[in-house]
């Protein structure tokens, strides 16, 4: 989802076409409700100037992921507890941070799925 969510620098804004990419993501979650679904907020290596209650990277990054976690919960029949929010900040790039191409790259988020652990324990229990 990186190149439809790309974020400014600084920013946790979420444009109109991630909004949408979010949503259809939301309804193939909405479709699998037992699978947790970790959103990683990740930043480019610029430190945060920005004003506010957001002090450096850390927390921008957890405010992308949390943006996104607002915007899956607004999707009917999305269980809000399979959601987490995480921050990254600027220690996972995909890209180099030498070039502007880069560094819009590395302002994304990025989706983990999981299936729930207790159900796979009770299924191998069970056989």
């Amino acid at each position: 989802m990186e190149n439809k969510l790309l974020f400014d620098s600084g920013s946790w804004k979420v444009g109109v076409q991630g909004k949408q990419a979010v949503k259809q993501l939301g309804a193939v979650l909405a479709d699998n409700p037992d699978i947790n679904v970790l959103i990683e907020g990740h930043t480019d290596d610029d430190p945060y100037t920005g004003k506010g209650d957001i002090s450096g990277n850390w927390d921008l990054s957890t405010k992308r992921a949390t943006e996104i976690v607002k915007i899956l919960v607004d999707v009917p029949n999305i269980k809000a507890e399979n959601l987490t929010a995480a921050g990254k900040s600027k220690f996972l790039p995909i890209a180099s941070n030498d070039s502007a191409e880069g560094k819009a790259k590395n302002r994304r988020i990025e989706v983990v799925l999981a299936p729930k652990l207790d159900a796979i324990s009770k299924l191998l229990n069970d056989n």
